[in-house]
């Protein structure tokens, strides 16, 4: 009898176990980030220095304090990919995968945008985090898309190998 009861024990300590980490995983730590106007979507230029702020409406994002690159965002923009020049493109972008309940962002369907040329890639801000890049794609239709993706630093710093002079010195938190 003690045997089938610590069976049953330890299957229930597993699927609430099981269940506390996806829902921390998919809903636990996200919060909405609240829009600042005229400061939530930003592109760098490509003479340097700070990223420079574009029209849009009907922005929404998410962020959790877990992980630098959970920030997803929304928005609709007037301006079309090929009007975007002056700011920095960003090669060979990969979105992101987003919670389900989250949605206006389809990683998948981004993706298959910037592939076929629907929308362009590009550079929000550099080391918006340590090694974490803002990354903003605007679709021919005027859908604006924001994520957070590690940059080479972020990429050296984060698999262990020896971060070179050309990073920024990573700060103690």
């Amino acid at each position: 009898m003690t045997g089938k009861l610590l069976a049953i024990v330890l299957l229930l300590s597993a699927v609430v176990a099981g269940v506390g980490m996806y829902y921390l995983q998919i809903y636990g730590f996200y919060y909405e980030v609240e829009p600042q106007s005229g400061q939530d979507v930003a592109l760098m230029t490509e003479e340097g220095g700070v990223p420079a702020p574009i029209a849009y409406s009907g922005f929404q994002a998410i962020d959790a304090d877990s992980s630098p690159i959970r920030y997803r965002g929304c928005f609709e923009t007037d301006l079309k990919p090929d009007q975007m020049t002056g700011f920095v493109p960003v090669e060979n972008p990969e979105p992101l995968i987003a919670p389900g309940w989250f949605d206006c962002y389809d990683a998948v369907t981004l993706a298959d945008a910037l592939k076929s040329g629907q929308a362009k890639a590009f550079l929000g801000a550099k080391n918006i985090h340590f090694g974490v890049d803002r990354i903003v794609a605007i679709t021919t239709d005027g859908k604006g898309y924001v994520w957070h993706a590690l940059n080479n630093c972020g990429e050296k710093a984060y698999d262990g190998t020896v971060v070179g002079e050309e990073c920024p010195t990573r700060p103690d938190n």
